[in-house]
């Protein structure tokens, strides 16, 4: 019995980290301007929320790992983007949090460009039903213009000429949503 008790406790001790969620804070600038940004992670529900507090420049981006869609509401723009997370890019809810402790042990990633970037064309045409990407992102974007955007592959960039807002999530990621503009 003694054993039983023991054995559920250790189970319980080593298993609470990993559904756990946690935040990360980290002060970032962002795009030339000055804010801070903030990570949380719920493993449970497999979604990653990103908050970029600066000011009218605030945006938040939800990544739900298990749709496989990520949406970012833009403050200034008062709507919202959703498009399909590229897997091969964007990193795991495991590989978000290695990365964060990493830099911040290092003392590394204030001011440094991202390592690596996604650009999207944003269609001019607003999603009608947002039940299709999951609750989280039903639950941010509910009421407000949303549009579904498509990454741009870099063959496709050269004849691309659209004005594009981008954000950097942390060190780690640029995502530049552009206008869909297309020159032939």
């Amino acid at each position: 019995m003694k054993f039983t008790i023991v054995f559920a406790g250790l189970v319980g001790i080593f298993l609470t980290p990993a559904l756990a969620n946690y935040n990360i804070n980290v002060n970032n600038n962002n795009s030339g301007g000055s804010g801070q940004q903030s990570v949380s992670v719920d493993n449970e529900h497999n979604v990653a929320n990103v908050d970029n507090n600066n000011g009218w420049d605030s945006w938040n981006s939800v990544w739900d790992y298990e749709s496989g869609f990520a949406v970012t509401r833009l403050f200034n723009k008062k709507s919202c983007i959703v498009h399909k997370m590229n897997k091969a890019v964007m990193p795991s809810l495991q590989a978000l949090d290695t990365l964060v402790k990493e830099k911040k042990l290092q003392g590394k990633g204030l001011g440094e460009p991202p390592s690596k970037s996604l650009i999207y064309t944003v269609n001019p045409d607003k999603v009608d039903n947002l039940d299709q990407f999951g609750k989280s992102i039903v639950a941010m974007c509910k009421g407000i213009p949303t549009y579904m955007a498509e990454e741009i592959q870099e063959a496709s960039l050269i004849l691309y000429t659209g004005k594009c807002f981008s954000i950097d999530v942390l060190w780690i990621l640029n995502i530049s949503f552009c206008r869909a503009t297309v020159e032939n």
